[in-house]
């Protein structure tokens, strides 16, 4: 398998490269040549296998050429050996025709364990044996940070660089990065959004003078490893509720449009999914983008949905590639034109491309609140902030009656305890497996939300490291 940029100029990759660049050298985000096609006798055959078997069938051709079907198969049961709960993502029934999708049963309690414990043994694979160091700088909203810290915490031949914005992740996001003391662990709060880490991390990726001391890599989900990972649970829970002969529809709540992505993936292999609904906050950006073909940045405004706080959606690019048939050039005269302006307007004949497939909801404070209360008194669950935005968007779903809904829950609700008993009476305890989380020494950088501060930061201590 191949990959290629959404921009049309970096080099084709194979998939050890493309994992370990992250992002393009064009400033795009890699994506496979072609995407691969299962038949419906193959995902058929799916019915009755464990998790790490299912990764294994799927994600098989996305690795061909450098890793073997046994290779993965190793890497694949390392990866999901440490989830609490032996299904992985098991499926929760809500009443007649929704469902929750558990994506929080891994180490750090959220969706990103899925794909970082599987990306955390890729890095250890592919750079065993070697003298090359990478240099890992990400950003995160809140679950991203934890999940990848925790996936390579200790790792030989890695340092890692997390940025989050000060004050604007909840306590428990913030103490599973800040009480990891691992000596390749370097946290740093940023004064700002998480729109502006993000800004810094892409920025870093293309400065000359920062690639030509260290050698980068990503874990956001402009890694490609990164989305692929997710696909898999798409075709897990849909067999589970019969497909591929039974459509299945998906309510993903999103800000940086990855998640969501991982199911336009899964649909495009060849498993049915009757819609993907893009449940946002109120930072909107994805809802006006396929509602109306305006994707403008707004100011961030902050929720009790904080890694759902984004205004610009770094993956949303992937479906634009799609949409304008893969013109690299189309695409990178787009993204200037976005990154000069904050704000570009979607062709009509790409946004008709998407609404096949696509449907989305933007979803306030008072509507996620009322879904919590939903799911806790109806489905007798209680669950997570951002997986309400997610129901609440699914119930206001216009589709048959007879196709399933299925919400993406990311993360477990303890790790928004404030928010979750405001809107239910009840504080979620934290699992036994996060131990005295609230005892541990933090150990974290603040730093000011300017650019040459952060890249001083990251290149003397990668140096150090």
């Amino acid at each position: 398998m191949e990959y290629i940029s959404t921009r049309g100029s970096a080099p084709t990759l194979d998939f050890r490269a493309a994992t370990l660049a992250g992002l393009a050298s064009d400033g795009g985000l890699y994506v496979p040549a072609k995407w691969p096609q299962m038949s419906a006798d193959e995902i058929r055959a799916l019915a009755g296998l464990d998790y790490a078997e299912t990764a294994v069938r799927i994600m098989r051709p996305f690795v061909e050429g450098v890793l073997t079907e046994d290779e993965l198969r190793e890497l694949c049961r390392a990866a999901y050996g440490r989830f609490s709960h032996d299904a992985v993502t098991p499926l929760v029934q809500l009443d007649h025709r929704h469902w929750l999708l558990e994506l929080f049963h891994g180490p750090t309690l959220a969706f990103k364990d899925v794909a970082l414990q599987l990306l955390g043994q890729l890095f250890e694979k592919f750079l065993a044996g070697g003298d090359t160091n990478i240099t890992i700088v990400g950003a995160t909203s809140g679950d991203t940070g934890s999940a990848a810290i925790e996936a390579v915490a200790g790792r030989e031949h890695i340092q890692i660089f997390m940025l989050h914005p000060e004050g604007r992740v909840s306590d428990v996001q913030r103490r599973q990065m800040t009480t990891v003391l691992a000596p390749n662990v370097h946290n740093i709060a940023i004064d700002g959004s998480f729109d502006d880490a993000q800004a810094m991390v892409k920025r870093l990726f293309g400065d000359e003078e920062a690639r030509s001391q260290v050698t980068l890599s990503a874990v956001n989900s402009i890694n490609w490893a990164r989305l692929m990972a997710q696909v898999v649970y798409y075709f897990y829970a849909a067999v589970r509720l019969g497909g591929p002969d039974r459509a299945v529809a998906f309510s993903v709540p999103t800000g940086n449009f990855g998640d969501v992505f991982a199911g336009y993936v899964a649909a495009q292999m060849g498993l049915p999914i009757a819609k993907l609904v893009v449940a946002t906050n109120v930072n909107d950006i994805l809802h006006r983008a396929l509602t109306r073909g305006d994707y403008s940045a707004g100011t961030v405004t902050a929720t009790a949905t904080p890694s759902m706080d984004i205004q610009v959606s770094s993956n949303f690019e992937r479906l634009l590639f799609d949409l304008a048939g893969r013109d690299g050039a189309a695409i990178t005269g787009m993204m200037g034109e976005f990154d000069r302006n904050r704000a570009m307007s979607i062709p009509a004949d790409m946004l008709a491309g998407a609404k096949g497939l696509f449907s989305s909801a933007s979803i306030d404070g008072d509507t996620m609140a009322l879904a919590l209360r939903w799911a806790q008194e109806k489905g007798g669950q209680i669950i997570d902030p951002h997986s309400a935005v997610g129901l609440a968007a699914a119930r206001a779903l216009e589709i048959d009656a007879d196709i399933p809904v299925v919400t993406l829950a990311t993360a477990h609700p303890a790790k928004f305890r404030e928010a979750v008993e405001r809107a239910t009476g009840v504080r979620p305890p934290l699992p036994a497996r996060l131990g005295n989380l609230f005892d541990r020494e933090e150990r974290y950088e603040r730093l000011p939300g300017d650019y040459e501060a952060v890249k001083a930061f990251v290149l003397a201590e990668a140096a150090r490291g």
